[in-house]
């Protein structure tokens, strides 16, 4: 019987030690869950781009361009506008005088999920022996500016440089290192026009060859990712279309509304990538229209004022002003529908309505002025707000955060 108990005793006290060792094992787990967790979320933001345990990628329930400005002034703005090599004066707001600087300490937040934190280690490795492209007018020119700032804070000053070539059309800035470039190239319209000099490109009269794009296409074809914009230039009732080349007397002139030689333009475009881009290597993205704020009765404002002297955001939700137009928005979603169907992906950032509620975005009268004011202008400074483009750290940070997301979800 003694040995009987003793037997029991030991049993007992097996399990009691299996027991023991059982729940340390499932503490143990939990704990690496935890820091594992928290390692991801402090590495950009890894969680968001992998599969969750269910095998359903968290880009199917998460409209990314639908969404809330959050203030948060720890974690932004992601970069400081006087550390930044190659800001620009064009959207260097605090440098030219802006004493309100909120505008930078907005993050765009998704209604069912967040963006991943910017990494620029991360990206420039994904990047490495490759080529980011921007193509378009001056707002691609300001995400492209956006993204060098983004990422060249981490690339000692010996590793990086930036040139210009093409006629001061493409501009590179690379990242020695990595063997990597981020490049922009001066398409306003994206096709042949008499507004392809990158800086003298002012003119009375705006004509596009909407069937010649070669000119210009010829600096993509071996980019790696590419990013297009095009719609500012397009802001008028009817433009000159011209088939033949600029120059011949034989050439036939005609007069076509906007939304059409919109279209036709993108045609063209459209049918130049499914020719010449390598569907398996190309990332292919198109930013939609910026919005702009120069009539501040559409947001409530006194009539006849703009975005100058704007320091909050528009908060009603689903606000849209007369700036963006649905129609041209169409004509890009039906194209780019259409090449789908032709086995070719091109990605749209929707970044119209999140840009829509911030009035206050925008440079105003705090950026270089090209020409010297007159006296009409400085007793009216509103009459030369820039209530266009974009101030940065700002706005356009948030459209390279939407980028990086989804290059790393492919």
């Amino acid at each position: 019987m003694a040995i009987k108990e003793h037997q029991i005793v030991m049993l007992g006290s097996n399990l009691g030690r299996i027991k023991i060792t059982f729940n340390s094992l499932v503490a143990i787990l939990i704990t690496i869950l935890v820091v594992t967790s928290i390692y991801l979320t402090q590495e950009g933001g890894q969680w968001f781009l992998e599969r969750t345990i269910y095998g359903e990628s968290l880009f199917s329930k998460c409209n990314l361009f639908h969404g809330k400005w959050v203030f948060d002034n720890e974690s932004y703005p992601l970069y400081k506008e006087q550390q930044c090599s190659f800001m620009s004066d064009q959207l260097a707001c605090e440098k030219f005088g802006r004493k309100d600087l909120d505008y930078q300490n907005w993050r765009w937040k998704p209604h069912q999920c967040d963006l991943p934190r910017f990494n620029a280690t991360r990206l420039l490795e994904r990047l490495r022996n490759k080529r980011l492209m921007f193509v378009g007018d001056s707002l691609n020119r300001g995400q492209w500016v956006s993204m060098v700032c983004l990422v060249e804070s981490s690339i000692p000053s010996t590793l990086k440089s930036m040139h210009t070539i093409a006629n001061g059309s493409l501009t590179i800035f690379k990242a020695k290192e990595y063997n990597a470039t981020i490049e922009f190239y001066w398409a306003p319209l994206l096709v042949e026009s008499n507004s392809d000099d990158p800086v003298k490109h002012k003119v009375a009269d705006r004509t596009v060859r909407v069937q010649a794009i070669e000119k210009h296409a010829k600096y993509w074809t071996d980019a790696d990712i590419i990013v297009f914009n095009t719609f500012l230039w397009w802001r008028r009732h009817a433009m000159n279309v011209l088939w033949g080349s600029f120059g011949d007397p034989n050439g036939v002139y005609k007069k076509v509304a906007m939304v059409r030689v919109y279209e036709m333009a993108l045609r063209t475009w459209s049918d130049w990538l499914e020719v010449h881009i390598n569907r398996n290597n190309t990332q292919l993205f198109f930013v939609s229209m910026s919005s702009t704020h120069q009539r501040a009765h559409e947001w409530g404002g006194t009539k006849g004022e703009n975005c100058y002297k704007e320091t909050d955001q528009i908060t009603e939700e689903g606000y849209w002003g007369n700036g963006s137009v649905p129609k041209m928005m169409q004509v890009v979603e039906n194209v780019l529908q259409d090449l789908k169907g032709r086995g070719l992906n091109v990605q749209i950032l929707n970044i119209t309505q999140l840009s829509e509620y911030r009035k206050e975005g925008h440079p105003s009268i705090y950026r270089k002025q090209w020409e010297p004011l007159t006296e009409e202008h400085i007793s009216n400074p509103k009459s030369y707000a820039d209530c266009i483009h974009w101030c940065l750290p700002g706005v356009p940070d948030t459209w390279n955060e939407l980028l990086y997301a989804y290059i790393f979800n492919r």
